[in-house]
């Protein structure tokens, strides 16, 4: 099967970083870091949250077995493992045995008790890929990094993305126009959303006019201090916060780039594209964007709409005249 064989990267004359040419690995591997960790030690306004209410708490119970069988079942066999080489048929035929599965949900209810994820799952395997289309691959923008995680570990995010999931739409911390990186939720359900604004305009002889957005290196930009806050703002109990600001940090990450790899990183922001917990994180991170905007257009008398689908997004204003809604 082709599709599962190894990619190798495009040919290209040379990685150009900053209008220089990375003439050797040790620049190359510079270059990534410095590319994808560009919030590294940017300041944050932790102010900005008291524009934001605090949502209902919500109780944070122990995982149980099923939870984790659950999230097993839908893995897919070929996708490649991290560094410990564990495949996900392998770790299938090891839950089988109730021994076994009994001490990895021990293991789950154990991180959260003492507010702790262990040192080696936090060690990454970044493999950069390149992005589709692009006219030109001389330039890191036209790549994005992809994470292998520690197989085990990787078990244990599925089960808490699924948890963190139902209780955040629970108590509508989630902004409703959230249409992409959630469960149930995809990109036709905003192409559906936006034909559903026009044809309502449509009968109220209002016109439609669409602003997009997209942030750029949205994964790769969140800090992950203002990311333990927001998920105290959405409910969430002290026990879950202490196990998430131990999560984000002390991660090291190595790069691939074809056959050749990096010694180990230090990254301390950004949540990793292939971990199974980057979708629902990222959201959490702009669903607190998504709210205050909301209240800053009502304060303002603006009757605009917003459909967000991970990092791009439309802002929706409808009017009887294209003049007033494009103003």
């Amino acid at each position: 099967m082709n599709w599962v064989n190894k990619c190798k990267l495009p040919a290209i004359e040379i990685i150009k970083y900053n209008g220089r040419p990375c003439l050797k690995l040790d620049n190359l591997w510079q270059a990534l870091y410095s590319s994808f960790n560009t919030a590294q030690f940017r300041e944050i306004d932790e102010t900005v949250l008291n524009k934001l209410d605090l949502f209902p708490s919500s109780i944070w119970s122990n995982f149980s077995e099923e939870e984790f069988i659950c999230a097993i079942t839908n893995c897919n066999n070929l996708f490649m493992p991290g560094l410990n080489k564990l495949l996900w048929e392998h770790l299938k035929c090891i839950i089988k045995d109730k021994t076994y599965l009994k001490n990895i949900v021990i293991i789950a209810n154990a991180c959260f008790e003492l507010g702790y994820w262990p040192n080696h799952f936090k060690k990454l395997t970044m493999i950069v890929i390149p992005k589709s289309n692009k006219s030109s691959y001389d330039f890191l923008k036209s790549f994005r990094p992809i994470v292998l995680l520690n197989t085990m570990g990787k078990l244990i995010e599925k089960v808490i993305r699924d948890r963190l999931q139902f209780q955040v739409i629970s108590n509508n911390f989630i902004y409703q126009s959230q249409l992409e990186g959630l469960k149930f939720k995809s990109t036709t359900d905003v192409s559906i959303t936006l034909t559903h604004f026009i044809y309502i305009g449509w009968i109220k002889n209002m016109l439609t006019s669409s602003l997009t957005f997209d942030i750029a290196q949205f994964f790769s930009l969140l800090n992950h201090c203002l990311l333990a806050l927001i998920l105290e703002k959405a409910g969430f109990e002290t026990r879950v916060v202490n196990f998430f600001s131990n999560y984000l940090v002390n991660r090291k990450t190595k790069y691939f780039w074809n056959n050749f790899s990096s010694s180990l990183f230090d990254v301390n922001i950004e949540v990793n594209q292939g971990s199974a917990l980057s979708f629902i994180l990222s959201a959490l991170y702009l669903s607190l964007f998504l709210h205050i905007l909301e209240k800053h257009s009502k304060n303002l008398d603006l009757k605009v709409s917003i459909l967000s689908f991970v990092n791009d997004g439309l802002l929706i204003m409808q009017s009887k005249s294209f003049q007033v809604s494009n103003t």
